[in-house]
């Protein structure tokens, strides 16, 4: 095969045959292809696209990149979810365990942060001895006895998303529709599941910005999981504001556990209950939404799904003594800094996810080039969300940094991540549209 004929191909807007596609990945896998033709390449079907042919080529390819899962007959279902990614989105921590509560199999596979979104694995890494590293034999031993596992793709284990992930951050390659569907489903394919639910974001920190680019997504990912033998629903949800009131990996874990003590914030809370009842009806479990939703919500007040939590950790190495005694902290990031309203008062009418996002990367929260090293303790909480009522000196958020100039500098550009008003806002819907 010659790379280069593929790139000019898809520059001039041709279609690459499946082999083609199958060889291009093997290779680059097998690291025969430079990342710089790759680079190429990803940005040649950024601008030109993939058919959906080609896409479910790209995508199966990169699933048998490596092993897949292979489980043992069980009557509990095989499910998973996935979101697209947002700031302050850690509805996969509460939602893992509360489906395993509710009789399902769990095998989350999960990614890092792109852009200025964090990754469930960056997150979980700031959990004291919790590993993501599973080997496939592992995961589905430890589905199997406990109902969930939460872990990174490994080397044996679509190790062609892995490559492509990392080179897609920092080569301005995220956004492409395609390359998502493959990214995505080739992880979710490889775990063999019964029923998906997919969390399709759209907004000014989303990677569809727009909802019709969402329900495009949503579209070309739910069309070829079906396709493919998996039952699968996309939930459109607005991301131009934050999600909970947190945004930074420990502190979005913090925040996680606060939701599995039926305490959390009332949209994430939602959002939580919403991916579980859709997976309940998608696998006939429950009649309806209503009564899924409600099956759901009782399962979370009963405090079962908290306790599946410690036992997930414990199942991954993490030490639980040091786990609660760091969620006792106030903060584990050397400065704490808030904002606030100052002498003006009013309700929330903005509270913008981008710059918060955008603040928080640039805290150390993000990576900036493949090969960053993220901070887990930084970032923002206690941020105020649309809506609510603030009287003068009111907290807007506190941010978390390492040094106080950080946090000084941090706390300008966040000044201009809130508008207040004088008159009642009602903020617009969370879930926008099922697919």
């Amino acid at each position: 095969m010659n790379f280069l004929s593929l790139i000019e191909a898809k520059r001039e807007g041709r279609k690459i045959s499946p082999g083609d596609l199958a060889d291009a990945v093997r290779q680059f896998t097998d690291q025969k292809i430079p990342d710089y033709q790759m680079a190429a390449l990803l940005m040649a079907i950024f601008f030109r696209g993939l058919d959906a042919g080609e896409t479910r080529a790209l995508t199966l390819a990169m699933r048998d990149s490596g092993e897949v899962l292979k489980f043992p007959a069980d009557p509990r279902p095989l499910v998973d979810k996935h979101s697209t990614g947002g700031v302050g989105d850690k509805v996969s921590l509460p939602l893992a365990p509360l489906l395993a509560c509710l009789g399902f199999r769990v095998p989350m596979i999960s990614g890092r942060g792109l852009g200025i979104t964090g990754g469930t694995l960056d997150k979980l890494e700031s959990i004291p001895g919790f590993t993501t590293q599973l080997a496939p034999d592992h995961i589905v031993a430890q589905v199997q006895q406990i109902g969930v596992a939460l872990a990174g793709q490994t080397a044996t284990m679509v190790p062609a998303d892995r490559a492509l992930y990392a080179l897609r951050d920092v080569t301005g390659t995220v956004p492409s529709i395609p390359l998502i569907t493959a990214s995505i489903l080739s992880k979710k394919l490889a775990e063999n599941l019964d029923a998906l639910v997919m969390d399709v974001k759209f907004g000014g920190a989303a990677f569809m910005q727009t909802r019709e680019q969402a329900r495009e997504l949503a579209s070309s990912i739910t069309s070829l999981a079906r396709e493919c033998g998996v039952n699968t629903r996309a939930l459109l949800t607005d991301m131009n504001t934050p999600l909970g009131r947190t945004a930074g990996h420990w502190l979005e874990v913090r925040e996680a556990v606060v939701c599995l003590e039926n305490r959390g914030p009332a949209d994430l809370q939602t959002l939580v209950v919403e991916c579980a009842a859709h997976l309940l009806v998608e696998t006939k479990k429950s009649p309806n939404l209503a009564a899924a939703r409600q099956h759901a919500l009782a399962c979370l007040a009963s405090g079962a799904p908290r306790r599946k939590w410690d036992e997930l950790l414990v199942a991954q190495g993490a030490d639980l003594a040091a786990f609660q005694k760091k969620l006792a902290l106030d903060h584990t990031a050397p400065e704490v800094v808030e904002l606030t309203t100052g002498d003006r008062a009013g309700f929330v009418s903005r509270c913008d996810a981008r710059t918060i996002g955008e603040v928080v990367r640039d805290l150390g929260g993000g990576r900036l080039t493949k090969d960053t090293v993220i901070d887990l303790d930084v970032g923002v909480d206690q941020i105020a969300k649309p809506g609510e009522v603030v009287a003068s000196g009111s907290t807007l958020c506190r941010i978390h940094a390492r040094s106080s100039e950080e946090a000084d500098a941090a706390g300008q550009r966040l000044a201009a991540a809130f508008d207040l008003s004088p008159e009642p806002f009602a903020p617009p819907p969370l879930v926008v549209e099922v697919i």
